[in-house]
């Protein structure tokens, strides 16, 4: 059983949990309330994920301040971050799937496979829009994807963009993914030689849309890079619902964050809940196996549930077995109100 959280820290669809155990604003000392719970940021382009935990842990005196899978600087979009003790929720969320919104833009290589990088023109005429769109259907379902050179990738414990900084070709590991969704949304040729496709994509956790436009552009013959991304949905959080920047900034300044936190199983319908009653709190609390009450439940994914009591949300997370609840992770806060 773990009664303390981690979070990972890895490429997007996987998650970043920084700090220590953490309080409101309003004070540190005896008191003061924990806050919990999961908020749905809406990135812009230019800062990064951590930018974005690092102003909600210092803004709303919360140490322990988590995201739920990185985009990079350029890109914006859906960014869940995870506040006290939900930071230990982020592990159920890492085979959420994602979507987003690509600008391949063709006729060029980027070194970093994306707009940052330094751009070739390639030779030969641009692809027409008929061409891109029969192209697609190679990417859907079930593909074999080269990481980026400049990603987080690890090879002999050194990040993959260390090493291609420093002029280093890292050998970087063929992966599979799964492309549920790609269509081509729009299409722009207004560059002369250099259209650009909008593409909608919907695909598991630990796909590379850098490399999806740029394997997109070798298979065309032309070349292709990413001129913009917007993440529309991580999981269950979508962009619409999702709190912008400058509006978070506002609510962390005012001290309201808590009014605005979901709750910290939001996201995990995946895994069924079990009513836990009160006679057993004390037992769960200290992580002993608990057994289960009234009808058989199905698990959710590795056999997991999430336990739930009245008045107080989710107290722990468990596994079941054999109509029995061994507990994984305790909420202990939640346990002791």
């Amino acid at each position: 059983m773990k009664r303390a959280g981690g979070g990972l820290d890895g490429r997007a669809g996987t998650a970043h949990r920084s700090g220590t155990p953490g309080v409101a604003a309003t004070g540190g000392g005896p008191g003061a309330v924990p806050v919990d719970g999961v908020i749905v940021v809406a990135k812009p382009a230019g800062p990064t994920s951590h930018d974005v935990v690092a102003l909600v842990r210092r803004l709303s005196g919360v140490r322990r301040v988590g995201h739920g899978g990185t985009l990079d600087p350029f890109a914006s979009g859906v960014l869940p971050v995870f506040v006290g003790n939900a930071t230990r929720m982020v592990e159920y969320h890492l085979r959420d799937e994602k979507a987003y919104r690509a600008v391949a833009c063709l006729g060029a290589r980027s070194t970093t496979d994306d707009i940052e990088g330094e751009l070739t023109p390639t030779d030969g005429p641009a692809p027409t829009r008929e061409q891109v769109e029969a192209a697609l259907a190679a990417f859907v379902g079930r593909i074999v994807q080269r990481p980026p050179a400049f990603s987080a990738v690890k090879i002999g414990g050194r990040r993959a963009y260390e090493l291609a900084r420093r002029g280093e070709q890292p050998e970087l590991q063929d992966r599979e993914v799964e492309i549920h969704e790609l269509r081509l949304a729009g299409w722009d040729d207004a560059v002369a030689g250099r259209p650009c496709a909008t593409l909608e994509v919907r695909c598991s956790a630990g796909t590379y849309v850098r490399s999806l436009a740029r394997d997109l552009g070798e298979r065309l013959g032309c070349g292709a890079y990413l001129g913009a991304l917007v993440r529309t949905a991580s999981g269950p959080f979508r962009l619409e619902d999702a709190i912008p920047l400058e509006e978070l900034r506002r609510v962390l300044a005012e001290g309201s964050l808590g009014g605005r936190l979901l709750p910290p199983d939001a996201g995990l319908d995946a895994y069924p809940q079990v009513v836990l009653p009160a006679e057993d709190l004390a037992a769960i609390a200290q992580g002993q196996v608990v057994r289960l009450r009234g009808e058989a439940v199905e698990p959710g994914p590795d056999g997991i549930v999430r336990v739930v009591a009245a008045g107080r949300g989710v107290v722990a997370m468990a596994h079941l077995r054999d109509h029995r609840l061994y507990p994984d992770k305790v909420f202990a806060a939640a346990v002791d109100r």
